[in-house]
């Protein structure tokens, strides 16, 4: 099965997350993961997933060989209630140049899901991808042994990418979408009022879906590290949010579902 560039096909799959958990007429079965997160799937996409994560976990090895500390992004991607892919991916690019300069690109290294090459087919739906996106966060051991942070995109970073300085604000984003929609015809398609109301209230993984779901990844591979007598508590996965740690408390504590759960019956 033919796989497409990881634009493009995040881009057909995140635009309809929270309206359907898999594509119509797809043959769908309940997948579930080493740590018990279970996502309803297109039967034919188990194997290019496979595939797609052997390809992931290849790259992260590369890094890892380099002596770096490996991070994972969580960030909002889809076109949905005034978020826009567009703006959203350019985002993430702008946040692992700055993350990795903060900790030093010689040393660091975070995995940005917007620009991995790693599509799915066209069509694939958000549980399609969370179960990728899950296998990869969990390593072969279900401790995530891959990675050594997590950095959870709030709305800090949204509002560096547009300038807002908490002036007019509003104003700010009314310009931008007027200033980009006559270059940029996807745009268009997203109302003026949700586009500046979402990136001036909402921008942040509090309102994705995928981040929800990657939230609860990462408390339960800590806990199980905890666990564990080859981690324990002081080798958890370090838990960033909006550019700061995250007290214990938060990273220990679950939220509600996004993508994850099992095929209605």
């Amino acid at each position: 099965m033919k796989t497409i560039p990881a634009f493009i096909a995040l881009a057909a799959a995140l635009s309809v997350v929270g309206l359907s958990s898999a594509p119509a007429n797809a043959d769908t079965a309940t997948e579930c993961t080493l740590d018990k997160f279970c996502y309803c799937v297109d039967v034919a996409l188990k194997g290019v997933i496979d595939q797609q994560v052997t390809m992931i976990r290849d790259q992260i090895g590369k890094q890892k060989a380099q002596g770096k500390a490996i991070g994972y992004m969580s960030i909002p991607i889809s076109t949905i209630a005034g978020s826009y892919y567009g703006v959203n991916v350019k985002v993430g690019a702008q946040v692992k140049n700055r993350v990795e300069s903060r900790f030093g690109p010689y040393y660091a290294w975070i995995l940005n899901p917007g620009d991995v090459q790693a599509g799915l087919p066209q069509g694939a739906s958000g549980a399609d991808y969370m179960l990728m996106w899950t296998r990869v966060l969990e390593g072969k051991t279900g401790l995530g042994e891959d990675f050594d942070f997590v950095y959870f995109v709030g709305p800090a970073e949204f509002a560096r990418y547009f300038s807002l300085d908490g002036r007019e604000d509003l104003e700010k984003l009314d310009a931008y979408y007027d200033g980009h929609v006559k270059s940029d015809p996807n745009l268009e398609k997203v109302d003026k009022k949700s586009f500046r109301e979402y990136y001036a209230l909402r921008a942040s993984v509090a309102f994705s879906l995928g981040s929800h779901d990657e939230w609860n990844i990462v408390a339960a591979l800590n806990a199980a590290r905890r666990a564990s007598k080859d981690y324990g508590i002081a080798r958890q996965l370090g838990v960033f949010f909006d550019g700061r740690p995250v007290a214990p408390g938060l990273f220990e504590t679950p939220i509600a579902a996004g993508d994850a759960g099992a095929c209605a019956k």
